[in-house]
């Protein structure tokens, strides 16, 4: 980035609009799973614009699409019957596993999970919602109260009544000594606890992965354990997919199927990685709890002609290309070899996730004190080197992230890793 134009950044827009790096990027364009930068730096990408150009950049199918839709109508709102926004439910519909499901879309994450709150608080006919620790849902006004990451919550004012959970962070906190069975066995004892202190709540909300808290989760079905609790008084179980949607995780193509031995959530809210940079989310629901508002409700720019042919694109290459088969195979090889890596500097913590969902925690040698200083200087010398990382975590900021387009390629794969671990060994 120029100085000039970072410069204009600080005068127009807010401080708390976060910018990685030192001297901040811009990023012109990109191709594959490379991008590259003003001063014409190329760099392999691995955060994919925050998990959202899911396939590759410059796609070409999606890019044909979005043309040709253009060029016959932008937009018309909901109030017209949208073509596009029909075929797009109809698949929705079906890969969610929710019966009789119905489909809302929306223009981000944050909208959908904000929307999933109002049905479900307008079905259950309570402002409680449960929500996990470390959790991140979005920026609005009611998926801040939701969110258990301080760092990410700027306000303690809520509409809602937010009580949290303990779980969703496998190798922290009370439980963490316990083997998963005993942990997923005291998370639930807490949770009955918690119930116990409580006048009913609307729902659970929780990420199968938990994305901005460091890629970190719980025990394979502890959800499911939950949902038998919840099933039991009423509560609903609304799955925030934003990030572990479409196949990421490389072993299921929703990350609840992890934790799916009792059924499908109510609720599945997704977004980012489905138009593969293109402004769409969505909430997936059983008719009865989608269609429980009695006002009426419009999405002006939720579904467009533009932002559905662009899913529609995006989903079909995904699916006929099986990158969830992709993200299973590279994603089991590249976690490898970050933990071979991970074994000889003494800064990493723990290497974990799953497919294409890889989180690196790092802490002052040991210690389980974090070190977000050092996720900064690796960042830095991950640019350096060519390869761009995310981070994030519920400790100061301290886990590395990677979420590299689900088209990544053995080579690539080996490529990032070899970038990275050089990153790592200059702390």
């Amino acid at each position: 980035m120029t100085p000039d134009l970072f410069g204009r950044h600080r005068a127009v827009l807010p401080d708390w609009l976060a910018l990685y790096y030192e001297d901040p990027l811009e990023i012109t364009h990109g191709e594959g799973r490379h991008v590259w930068d003003a001063a014409g730096n190329k760099y392999l990408d691995f955060f994919g614009g925050i998990l959202t150009t899911m396939t590759a950049h410059a796609l070409p199918e999606v890019a044909k699409a979005v043309g040709e839709q253009a060029g016959r109508i932008l937009h018309s709102s909901t109030l017209y019957l949208n073509r596009p926004m029909v075929e797009l439910a109809e698949r929705v519909a079906c890969l969610s596993g929710i019966p009789d499901a119905r489909v809302f879309f929306t223009t981000s994450g944050t909208e959908a999970n904000d929307t999933a709150l109002l049905l479900a608080t307008a079905y259950r006919r309570s402002n409680t919602i449960l929500a996990m620790r470390n959790s991140y849902h979005g920026r609005s006004f009611s998926a801040v109260g939701v969110t258990g990451n301080r760092g990410w919550s700027p306000t303690s004012l809520s509409p809602l009544q937010t009580l949290y959970v303990h779980g969703g962070v496998r190798t922290r906190g009370p439980y963490a000594h316990l083997d998963d069975r005993e942990f997923t066995d005291a998370c639930v004892d807490d949770l009955k606890d918690l119930l116990g202190h409580t006048r009913a709540p609307a729902a659970l909300i929780a990420e199968p992965v938990q994305g901005v808290g460091g890629f970190t989760s719980p025990p394979d079905g502890l959800y499911a354990a939950f949902r038998e609790v919840l099933h039991e008084r009423g509560i609903l179980w609304i799955a925030d997919e934003v990030q572990t949607g479409w196949g990421r995780t490389g072993e299921h193509f929703w990350g609840w199927q992890a934790h799916g031995q009792n059924g499908p959530p109510d609720i599945v809210t997704f977004a980012k990685g489905i138009g593969n940079g293109m402004s769409v989310g969505g909430v997936v629901a059983r008719a009865e709890i989608m269609n429980c508002l009695d006002a009426n409700s419009i999405s002006t720019f939720g579904g467009t002609q533009v932002t559905m042919a662009a899913g529609l694109a995006n989903l079909a290459y995904l699916l006929e290309h099986d990158l969830q088969g992709n993200a299973r195979r590279v994603g089991g090889l590249l976690l490898e070899r970050l933990r071979a890596v991970a074994a000889r500097v003494p800064h990493v913590r723990e290497v974990r996730g799953r497919g294409l969902m890889i989180g690196v925690e790092l802490t002052r040698p040991g210690s389980d004190e974090a070190a977000p200083e050092a996720a900064s200087a690796v960042l830095e010398e991950a640019r350096a080197g060519g390869l761009l990382i995310g981070k994030g975590g519920g400790h100061d900021t301290s886990a590395l992230r990677i979420a590299p387009p689900m088209s990544l390629t053995v080579a690539e794969a080996e490529e990032g890793a070899a970038i990275l671990e050089r990153a790592l060994r200059s702390v």
